[in-house]
């Protein structure tokens, strides 16, 4: 029996001071997975002490050659990565989505984890100057309009989709990445590199609609479909 496709969630930490600190993955992403025909499985944070960064543009691969090695390690028996949502970034998440981006591994990076992957790669971010209008809901709030020419076009084939809104942050500068998509307000919710198998960040939560929405639900499956290109190697 063939081995199915394995994708590797990377887990938020939760900095809660109390004694009792955790990392995380969200149930809706997971079954996003699994219900598509893949397997997930949990990426952690390998270091004793996590760099929480905030908003920070700046990072730093900071970890022991130990803690690198097992890190990595995980990511190696994957076929492709989530970066999840969430207020927080740690700097295992930058290193995690720059070895994606050298590797040519396929990774979605999602709301937080979209500042992630731009982040990796020299991006930076701002704070948007009306959060209340798009820091709403996981349910429809806006449309995005997406460039016919691009990668994140040939998933869904549709100049405009219905996303949610839980954010606060856009992409500002993106070296090596190209802004595919817009709000109405000019946020780029979808950045993409061209050249990479599958590395994309989408700025709304495509997991908690795709049950519902089957645009949601084929960033998934291209996602999917890339990291089964990986696992056979076919370019």
């Amino acid at each position: 029996m063939e081995r199915k496709v394995i994708v590797g969630i990377v887990s938020k930490h939760n900095p809660t001071n109390t004694g009792c600190e955790k990392t995380s993955i969200t149930d809706a992403t997971k079954q996003a997975i699994f219900d598509n025909g893949a397997i997930a499985i949990g990426i952690l944070p390998t270091q004793h002490e996590i760099y929480y960064k905030g908003n920070d543009n700046i990072w730093e691969d900071n970890l022991t050659e130990k803690e690198k090695k097992d890190l990595l390690s995980q990511i190696q028996l994957c076929d492709g990565i989530i970066l999840q949502g969430g207020r927080e970034m740690d700097n295992y998440e930058f290193i995690i989505a720059k070895y994606c981006y050298d590797n040519n591994i396929p990774i979605l990076g999602i709301c937080a984890g979209q500042n992630a992957i731009a982040k990796a790669v020299g991006g930076t971010t701002f704070k948007i100057s009306n959060p209340k209008k798009h820091n709403i809901s996981r349910d429809y709030v806006h449309n995005i309009k997406i460039n016919p020419n691009s990668k994140f076009y040939q998933l869904v084939n549709k100049e405009e989709i219905m996303v949610n809104s839980l954010h606060t942050n856009s992409i500002d500068m993106c070296p090596y990445l190209e802004k595919v998509a817009f709000c109405e307000d000019g946020y780029s919710d979808v950045i993409e590199a061209e050249d990479k198998e599958f590395y994309v960040g989408v700025r709304f939560h495509p997991e908690d609609l795709y049950k519902k929405d089957e645009n949601m639900n084929h960033i998934f499956k291209g996602f999917l479909n890339a990291c089964a290109r990986l696992k056979k190697g076919i370019k």
